[in-house]
C-alpha cells in the first residue's frame, strides 16, 4: 500500500491514516465494521481534527465511507469490485510485462530477491509478509514500463485486493506453493526474453486467482 515513507517526519492525520489502512487491508477492521473519530483518537493518541482528515482520505480511496456525527464504515469488498480489481490488473500486467522485454539484470536480480524473500516468508509461515512480497514483485514489474499513470492506478488497485489476498491463501494452503511456481514462471520468461510467455503466465496467473476468488475450485 501506498504509505508515507518511515523515513519522513509523519503528522498527525498521517498517522492516523497509516493505523486505520493497515487495519482495514490486513482485515482488523472487517467490512462492515463502524470506526467512530473517538475511538481512533484514542487508539492513535491524537486529536479528531486529524482523525477526520485521514478517514476523508480513506474515503476518496474508497474504502470507507463517512456517516457525520456517527463514524465511518469500513466498506466490504463486492464481488463485482473483485472482478473489476482483477481485469484491471490483467490489463495493466500484461502490457507492462511486455514492455519489460528485454529485462535489464537489475529489474530480473530485484524480483529473483522478491521470490526468495516469499519463500522465506512462506514457510515462516507469515502470510502477511508474503502478501506483501507478492505486490511487491508485481508492482517491480509495473514500474518498469516507466508509466507514473499506471503505477498510480496499480497501486490502488493492489490496495483493494490485499484484503482478499491473506483470506484466499489461508483457505487455500497449496496456493502458497503454486504462487510460488507462478511468479518463478514469469522470473524465467522474463531471463529467457520471451515476452509472448512472460504474458501467457501472467494471464495464467491471475485467472487462476480469480477461479479461487470467484469459488471456481484449485
Amino acid at each position: 500500500m501506498r504509505m508515507p515513507s518511515a523515513s519522513t517526519t509523519l503528522t498527525a492525520a498521517d498517522r492516523v491514516y497509516r493505523h486505520v489502512k493497515h487495519g482495514v487491508l490486513d482485515r482488523r477492521y472487517e467490512g462492515g465494521t463502524l470506526l467512530t473519530e473517538g475511538e481512533l483518537a484514542e487508539a492513535v493518541g491524537v486529536s479528531r481534527t486529524p482523525v477526520r482528515e485521514a478517514l476523508l482520505r480513506l474515503e476518496t480511496e474508497g474504502l470507507l465511507r463517512l456517516y457525520p456525527k456517527k463514524g465511518a464504515l469500513v466498506l466490504a469488498v463486492s464481488a463485482q469490485e473483485i472482478t473489476d480489481v482483477l481485469e484491471t490488473r490483467l490489463l495493466v500486467e500484461e502490457f507492462t510485462v511486455r514492455r519489460a522485454v528485454p529485462a535489464p539484470p537489475g529489474l530480473l536480480d530485484r524480483l529473483a530477491g522478491l521470490v526468495a524473500e516469499q519463500r522465506r516468508h512462506a514457510e515462516a509461515g507469515d502470510l502477511a509478509a508474503m502478501m506483501a512480497a507478492d505486490r511487491g514483485f508485481h508492482a517491480e514489474i509495473v514500474r518498469s514500463a516507466g508509466n507514473q499513470i499506471l503505477c498510480r492506478l496499480y497501486d490502488q488497485l493492489r490496495d483493494r485486493q490485499l484484503r482478499m489476498g491473506v483470506a484466499l491463501l489461508h483457505a487455500h494452503p497449496d496456493r502458497v506453493e503454486r504462487t510460488l511456481a507462478e511468479h518463478a514462471e514469469i522470473l524465467a520468461a522474463l531471463r529467457a526474453g520471451d515476452a509472448d510467455t512472460a504474458a501467457a503466465a501472467v494471464r495464467g496467473h491471475i485467472g487462476r486467482v480469480e477461479a479461487l476468488v470467484r469459488g471456481a475450485g484449485r
